[in-house]
């Protein structure tokens, strides 16, 4: 990044804090996006994985393989897209509906949820609060808030209600849970459900690493770390604390610059990397989720303080996904608008499952959708003044 975002941090008051406002403040971000080669989201791959029942999560190639069923994950990312599509076509409405109709099947009376339906329509283990249930808030929570009809949004407030009664012993769980709680929050400020949520997420997620070498509140990165990151943000952003703010603001800047390499995004493996291990080298298993996490992290730092600086971190996501990576080769496939499952340091996987696709899909749909405020901007559409709702945080 040209400059360190966090050395001058200034973030948005944190309550009143609206869709709208958080929607003016990524208008007048457009300029740090203005060059960027950035395609329309395909859906046509999402369709195809899409049947009456659900989202197939795996697919041979880009032929869907029934036998593997349905994951809450995929379904829930499958919502979370849909609503973030703006003026989405009727044909992904229907989408839609499929999804969360998906969602309040596999969702208990006490708030859990089942995380796997057999192809045979027959769930599999007991409802629980892993990933599945923290995926599943977070799309519930952004439907609650973006969702295309109002029975759409009244649905998913209603089970994201029932689902924040509980709480999982999973810092990532509660990390995705706590997106839909700060999703809820644009829209209801103050609710006390998804506040509660987002403080028993920061105390499950726990207390960031002083150390400024590792400045991470886990011994090792894993999976979707920047879900991490950005779950602090939130929490730090929606309950007033600017000191977490900043320490989520530093882990992201952190994470960043530990993920890229020669200027492009080189991300950490499934297989993970701890202090002590050997260097972060091009990973052999590069996965799609992993980027996505990091797009939405970064948007919601530019967000929250009003500092184009983060946007260079969805630039560079973007143009992973187009072949700016250690392969050089592009991830996302022009004909089928799907996504290969994973990349290495020498190609692309064959195979194009709901999980890749669906990552694809939202960091393309960031990158539009920062470049449509552009062009609303160019035109003097916005008429918010600079800086309003900003206020510098001190120690």
């Amino acid at each position: 990044m040209p400059r360190r975002p966090c050395e001058a941090v200034e973030v948005a008051q944190p309550l009143p804090w609206t869709l709208r406002a958080r929607e003016a403040i990524q208008v007048r971000l457009w300029c740090a996006l203005s060059s960027l080669r950035c395609p329309d989201a395909p859906f046509g791959h999402l369709q195809r994985l899409t049947d009456n029942v659900g989202l197939l999560q795996h697919a041979d190639g880009v032929v869907p393989l029934h036998t593997d069923g349905y994951s809450v994950d995929d379904v829930a990312h499958g919502l979370l897209v849909i609503c973030r599509e703006p003026s989405p076509p009727q044909e992904l409405v229907v989408l839609g509906r499929r999804y969360l109709y998906f969602l309040t099947q596999a969702q208990e009376l006490g708030g859990k949820f089942r995380n796997h339906l057999g192809y045979d329509r027959q769930w599999q283990g007991q409802p629980g609060t892993e990933d599945g249930w923290g995926c599943a808030l977070w799309a519930l929570g952004t439907a609650a808030t973006r969702g295309p009809t109002a029975g759409i949004r009244e649905e998913s407030f209603m089970r994201f209600s029932r689902g924040a009664r509980v709480s999982s012993p999973s810092a990532h769980a509660m990390a995705f849970a706590a997106l839909g709680a700060a999703e809820i929050l644009d829209s209801r400020p103050g609710n006390h459900a998804a506040l509660a949520l987002l403080y028993r997420a920061h105390v499950a997620i726990g207390t960031p690493a002083a150390d400024a070498g590792w400045p991470w509140p886990m011994p090792r990165l894993s999976y979707a770390s920047a879900a991490i990151a950005e779950a602090v943000i939130v929490s730090g952003h929606y309950l007033g604390d600017g000191r977490l703010l900043r320490k989520g603001l530093r882990m992201l800047e952190w994470l960043l610059a530990t993920e890229t390499r020669d200027g492009h995004l080189s991300v950490i493996s499934r297989q993970g990397w701890g202090p002590g291990e050997a260097a972060h080298l091009p990973a052999s298993d590069q996965r799609p989720a992993e980027v996505a996490a990091l797009a939405d992290a970064c948007v919601r730092a530019a967000t929250v303080t009003a500092d184009d600086a983060w946007l260079d971190g969805l630039r560079m996501c973007v143009a992973w996904f187009l072949g700016d990576n250690d392969a050089k080769v592009p991830l996302l496939d022009d004909r089928t608008g799907g996504c290969s499952d994973g990349l290495t340091g020498v190609g692309r996987s064959r195979n194009q499952g709901a999980e890749s696709t669906l990552a694809m899909i939202a960091v393309l749909q960031h990158g539009r959708r920062l470049a449509a405020a552009s062009a609303r901007t160019s035109v003097g559409q916005d008429d918010s003044p600079p800086g309003a709702g900003i206020r510098t945080i001190r120690d």
